[in-house]
C-alpha cells in the first residue's frame, strides 16, 4: 500500500508488555519523580510518554525500502527499535546519557531521511540538530506535563498550553525553567562554584578526596532551592517554633512530635448528656504489629467533658468508631445516644462544631511513640496567630460537587485549615519576597530569584497539602496523607496535624528535598519548551505545524478547576508579580473548563462539542508527515444490537472522526497493573488507550455499507493475526488494540453509507469491529486438534455444568472422535447419562500425563501451574510445553487456546478465569524461552 507519508514505528507495532509494565511500576517510584514537584491529578506515565512520542517520531522500517529490502531484515531493525524502547521506559535509565543520546540519534535520524540529509552523530549537534530540523512536541492539555518533558527529554522542542493555571505553573518548573539556568553555578554563599559532591570518594588513606563534578543543568538551581528553602525553615522555626513544643516522655525526656491526631466534635442533642461528642471513624492510631496503639475515650460526669488517653496493649478496641458506616448518623460516646448527620450540618453551620486532640504522635527510636494529650500541646495549638494579611480570603465555588464542607458551613478555603496550620503557611509566604531580596543581592538576576522562588511557591503549595484539617493519620503505615488521597476534598472527622518542624513525615525540609531532587534530576542537556496559558478550544499554539501527543479530560473524572484553587489560593500572592497575567483571576477559570461537570445546564452535550471544536483545531494545525497520538480512557460500556460498543469511546473516535482524522491504532496502555497479574479484572479497560490519528485525506471517497464490511473482514483477521503472532498482545488488550485497524478501514472514507444512503455511524462501526474479532476466534477452533475443538464447541453450549451425554456423542462424531476414546477420556467425565469437561483444578502436577496430549490438556495444565499455589509456574508450564511434541498444531496451539479461552469467559464477565486465560497468553514467550532452555540442558 502507498503513503503519502513515511509510516512511523507507533502506527505498526509496539512493545506493549513493557511499557505497560514499567508504567505500572513507576507508581511506586517517589525519589526525584517529576510527580514528586507538585500534586497533579491523573498524570500520565511518563514512561509511556517517553514510548509514544519517540515511536511517533522514529520511522517503521518498512517505510526504508533502500535500508532494509527485506521483511526479514525489516523484523530485524523493528525489533533493534524495541529493544531501545524496552530500555528506554525503565526509570533508573531516564538520566543514563548515553541512552537518551542514543534515542535523540534514532529520532534524528529518521528526521533526515525525510529530507534526504544524514543526521550528526555527537550528542551535541544531535540535539542542535533535532532544535533545528525537527518539529516540536505540542499537548494543548499538558496538565501535569509529562508529555512535554518527555519530549523534551528526547531532544525534541516542547510546547505546552493548559487552561488551568496551576497545570502550567508546574510546566514552566519543568521544562521551561530549568534550560534557561543551564550549567549555572548557584548563587548562595555555601556553594562551591566550582561544582558539587557527589558523596563519593576517591583515593586511599590520606590521598581519599571527595568527588566533585561540575555544576551541570539545573544542579545549581536544586542547590539554591535547598540553601533558600532551609533558610526560610529556620526563620520561620524562630517566629513560630514555639507553637510546636516537645513531648515529654514517661522518663522525663523529650521528643519532637510528628504530629497531632484530632477528632472534630459537635455538641451532644440529648438534654441529659450535653457533652462535645467527637465525631471519629477510628480509634486505632496503629496497626503495626510491634506498635499497636488506640486511644480510649474517657467520660468525665463531673466537668461533662470526654478526654482520651492512650492504651499500647492490643488486645482488642471495645470502641471501633462514633460516626456510624454508611453516613447513617453518629453515636455519642456518653450516652450511647444517636444523633443524624442533618443534626451534625445544622450545629456545624451554627459554628458549634469543633476540635479535640485525640493523641499525639513523637519521633521514637526506629518507631512511633504514642502519648495521650494534654493542656500544654492545646494550648500552644489555640495560641497560635496566623499573619492575618497573608490568609486567603476567597470563597469555594458555590457549584464545587467534587469539594465538600458547604453542607456544614464551610464555604471558604480558609476553613480547610487549623489557626496553627494557617500560622505556618502564612509565616512561611512572608518569607518568599525575602528570599527574591537575598538571591538578587548575592549577585543574581531578577530573572534567576524569580524561578528560585516559583519552587519554593510549590513548596508551600505541597505544605498546604500535607498541613490541612482535611489530612489523616495512616495508621496502617503510621505517616499523614495529604488531602487529595482521592481526586476529591470529603469532608473528614478525623485528621492528623503533622509538625512541619519535625524530621518525620510532611515536614517542611521534606518538601524542599522532593522538588530540589526532581530539578537536579532533569540534569540532561535539552532544547527550550514553551509553556502557553490556552483554551485548548479556542488556542492552539501551533504555529510550526508541531506533532500532537495530548491527554485530554474525561468526561467529569476530575474537577481539576475547583480542585486546583485549593493550591491556587495559596500560590497567587506568592507569585502574582512574577507571572502577572498567569494569576490575574481572583480564582481559577472555571467556566471555560473542559468537564462535563453538574454546574454546565446539558454538560454531556457541552463537553462533546468542546471537544469537537478541539479536536478541529489540531486537525486543521497539526503536521500532516506525523501521526497524532491521544491519551483516552473511559469505561462506561454499553450492548447494543448483539455487539459491544462503549460509549466513551464512540464519543471520542465519533469526535476524531468528524474532525477529518483516519484513525490508525489503539495501543492500550496500563498503569494500574501488570497483564499478567491474577488480580486483574478482565473486564477492566486499560488505563488509558493511545489514539493514533493522521489527517484524512481531503478527497477520500464515499463507501457503503458492504464495501465497509467487506474490507474490515479482508483485512481485521489479518491486523489481529499481526497483533497475536508478532505483536503478542495479551488477550486482555486485544480487543481494545483491534480497534485501530478496524476503525483504520471506516475512518479513512469521508462517509461509510446504508443502501438508502443514510450514514454507518461510529457505535455499528464499533459492533462490527467486535463481531469479526469473535469470528476471528471461532475460527481460530478450526486449527485445533479434534479432542480440542470438541471441548472448545462443549463449552460454547454447556460450559462447565453437566450436559447430555447423547449430545457428547454427536458433537464427537462431528469431530471425528469418540467420547471414549484417549484423547477426550482424560478431558470428558462421564456417568449416568451426563458428561461435562473437566476443570483446571483437575490437571495438577500429581495428574499423570496422558499419551499425545491434546492442546486442551496442555492448556489447562499450562494455566495451572501458571496460576494455582502448587503449580510450577513458567518452568512447569514449560516442562509441559515440552512434552506436547505431538499435538497437531505444535506448541503454539495452546497459546491459540488460551486467547478463544481469555474471550469466551471475556464475554460471560467470568473474570476469575479470563484472568487465567489471559496470563498464560501474556506469558507465552517467556514459557517457550524456557522451554528452549530445558532442552539445551538436556542435549548437555
Amino acid at each position: 500500500m502507498q503513503h503519502k507519508y513515511r509510516r512511523k514505528l507507533i502506527e505498526v507495532d509496539l512493545p506493549l508488555d513493557e511499557i505497560n509494565a514499567e508504567s505500572s511500576r513507576e507508581k511506586s517510584i517517589r525519589h526525584g519523580h517529576p510527580s514528586t514537584l507538585h500534586l497533579w491529578w491523573a498524570r500520565r506515565p511518563l514512561a509511556a510518554c517517553r514510548a509514544v512520542i519517540f515511536a511517533s517520531m522514529v520511522d517503521d522500517p518498512s517505510e526504508c525500502d533502500d535500508e532494509f529490502p527485506t521483511k526479514d531484515q525489516q523484523d530485524i531493525e523493528r525489533e533493534r527499535l524495541h529493544d531501545l524502547i524496552k530500555r528506554l521506559v525503565k526509570w533508573e535509565n531516564s538520566s543514563d546519557e548515553n541512552l537518551i543520546a542514543e534515542a535523540r540519534y534514532e529520532i534524528a535520524k529518521s528526521v533526515a531521511r525525510s529530507k534526504k540529509e544524514t543526521a550528526p552523530t555527537e550528542p551535541s549537534e544531535v540535539l542542535q540538530y533535532l532544535n533545528d530540523k525537527a518539529l516540536p512536541i505540542y499537548d494543548p492539555f499538558a496538565g501535569g506535563g509529562s508529555i512535554p518533558l518527555e519530549a523534551q527529554r528526547l531532544g525534541l522542542r516542547a510546547v505546552a498550553s493548559d487552561l488551568n493555571p496551576v497545570a502550567v505553573l508546574i510546566n514552566k518548573a519543568l521544562i521551561e525553567l530549568p534550560p534557561k539556568f543551564a550549567g549555572q553555578p548557584p548563587i548562595n554563599p555555601d556553594a562551591d562554584p566550582m561544582g558539587m559532591l557527589t558523596g563519593k570518594f576517591k583515593g586511599r588513606g590520606k590521598n581519599r578526596k571527595p568527588v566533585q563534578v561540575p555544576w551541570r543543568a539545573a544542579a545549581g538551581l536544586a542547590n539554591d532551592i535547598r540553601y533558600y528553602g532551609k533558610w526560610m525553615r529556620d526563620e520561620a522555626f524562630k517566629r513560630i517554633g514555639h507553637y510546636y513544643p516537645k513531648a515529654k516522655l514517661p522518663d522525663g525526656s523529650e521528643a519532637t512530635v510528628i504530629a497531632w491526631l484530632w477528632a472534630r466534635t459537635v455538641p451532644c442533642p440529648n438534654p441529659a448528656c450535653g457533652v462535645d461528642m467527637p465525631l471519629m471513624t477510628t480509634f486505632q492510631l496503629s496497626k503495626k504489629p510491634n506498635n499497636r496503639h488506640w486511644t480510649k475515650p474517657i467520660v468525665n460526669r463531673e466537668t461533662n467533658t470526654i478526654s482520651f488517653e492512650v492504651q499500647n496493649h492490643s488486645d482488642g478496641i471495645p470502641i471501633e468508631r462514633t460516626v456510624i458506616r454508611g453516613g447513617r448518623g453518629v453515636v455519642c460516646i456518653a450516652c450511647n445516644g444517636t444523633s443524624t448527620h442533618a443534626y451534625i450540618r445544622e450545629q456545624s453551620k451554627a459554628g458549634n462544631m469543633g476540635e479535640q486532640t485525640t493523641a499525639i504522635v513523637a519521633e521514637g527510636d526506629r518507631k512511633r511513640l504514642y502519648l495521650s494529650p494534654n493542656d500544654e500541646h492545646l494550648n500552644a495549638a489555640l495560641d497560635a496567630e496566623p499573619i492575618m494579611r497573608s490568609i486567603p480570603q476567597q470563597q469555594m465555588p458555590t457549584t464545587a460537587y467534587k469539594v465538600s464542607g458547604r453542607g456544614y458551613g464551610i464555604t471558604h478555603w480558609k476553613q480547610l485549615f487549623t489557626k496553627r496550620q494557617l500560622t505556618a503557611l502564612t509565616t512561611f509566604s512572608e518569607l518568599v519576597p525575602k528570599v527574591h531580596e537575598q538571591v538578587v543581592h548575592q549577585g543574581a538576576t531578577s530573572e534567576y530569584a524569580d524561578a528560585v522562588c516559583t519552587y519554593l511557591a510549590l513548596a508551600i503549595g505541597r505544605v498546604a497539602d500535607m498541613g490541612s484539617s482535611y489530612a489523616r493519620w495512616h495508621n496502617a503505615g503510621d505517616f499523614v496523607t495529604g488531602v487529595f488521597a482521592r481526586q476529591a476534598i470529603p469532608m473528614i472527622w478525623d485528621f492528623a496535624e503533622g509538625n512541619t518542624f519535625s524530621n518525620s513525615t510532611g515536614n517542611y525540609m521534606a518538601h524542599i528535598e522532593w522538588i530540589a531532587r526532581v530539578v537536579q534530576r532533569l540534569s540532561l542537556d535539552t532544547n527550550s519548551g514553551k509553556v502557553y496559558q490556552a483554551d485548548a478550544s479556542t488556542t492552539i499554539h501551533a504555529n510550526e505545524g508541531p506533532v500532537i501527543v495530548t491527554d485530554p479530560p474525561y468526561y467529569d473524572n476530575i474537577s481539576y478547576a475547583e480542585l486546583s484553587d485549593f493550591f491556587y489560593v495559596w500560590l497567587r500572592p506568592l507569585l502574582r508579580n512574577i507571572y502577572p497575567n498567569l494569576f490575574a483571576g481572583i480564582l481559577v477559570p472555571i467556566q471555560e473548563e473542559m468537564i462535563a461537570a453538574p454546574r454546565f445546564d446539558n454538560s454531556r452535550e457541552r463537553f462533546e462539542e468542546l471537544m469537537n471544536k478541539t479536536l478541529k483545531l489540531i486537525r486543521a494545525r497539526c503536521s500532516p508527515e506525523f501521526p497524532s497520538s491521544i491519551f483516552y480512557a473511559y469505561k462506561q460500556q454499553e450492548e447494543r444490537r448483539g455487539g459491544v460498543a462503549s460509549t466513551g469511546w464512540e464519543m471520542m473516535l465519533t469526535a476524531l472522526v468528524n474532525a477529518n482524522f483516519q484513525i490508525i491504532g489503539t495501543w492500550p496502555m496500563r498503569t494500574e497493573m501488570g497483564v499478567r497479574a491474577n488480580a486483574m479484572s478482565a473486564n477492566t479497560l486499560a488505563s488509558s488507550v493511545i489514539l493514533v490519528c493522521r489527517p484524512r485525506a481531503e478527497d477520500a471517497p464515499i463507501a457503503t455499507r458492504r464495501q465497509f464490511l467487506n474490507e474490515l473482514e479482508r483485512e481485521l483477521p489479518a491486523a489481529l493475526e499481526h497483533l497475536t503472532s508478532e505483536g503478542h498482545i495479551a488477550p486482555v488488550d486485544l480487543a481494545q488494540a483491534a480497534i485501530g485497524p478496524g476503525m483504520q478501514v471506516y475512518s479513512k472514507y469521508a462517509r461509510v453509507e446504508t443502501v438508502s444512503g443514510e450514514p454507518v455511524s461510529v457505535r455499528g462501526a464499533l459492533i462490527e469491529i467486535n463481531r469479526v474479532i469473535t469470528e476471528y476466534h471461532r475460527r481460530e477452533q478450526g486449527d485445533l486438534d479434534s479432542a480440542s475443538q470438541f471441548c472448545a464447541e462443549w463449552l460454547q453450549e454447556y460450559g462447565y455444568a453437566e450436559g447430555e451425554y447423547g449430545r457428547a456423542e454427536v458433537l464427537a462424531q462431528a469431530k471425528n472422535v469418540a467420547p471414549e476414546s484417549a484423547p477426550l477420556n482424560g478431558l470428558l467425565s462421564s456417568g449416568g447419562g451426563k458428561a461435562k469437561l473437566r476443570r483446571m483444578d483437575d490437571f495438577g502436577p500429581e495428574r499423570p500425563l496422558s499419551g499425545g496430549m491434546t492442546a486442551w490438556e496442555g492448556c489447562m495444565r499450562m494455566a495451572y501451574h501458571l496460576n494455582r499455589e502448587h503449580g510450577h509456574g513458567i518452568a512447569g508450564a514449560a516442562a509441559v510445553a515440552r512434552d506436547m511434541s505431538g499435538v497437531d498444531g505444535g506448541v503454539d496451539s495452546v497459546e491459540r487456546l488460551a486467547r478463544i479461552l481469555y474471550d469466551y469467559h471475556d464475554r460471560k464477565s467470568d473474570s476469575a478465569n479470563a484472568v487465567i486465560f489471559n496470563a498464560l497468553a501474556s506469558s507465552w514467550q517467556d514459557i517457550l524461552t524456557e522451554m528452549q532452555s530445558m532442552r539445551s540442558d538436556r542435549l548437555l
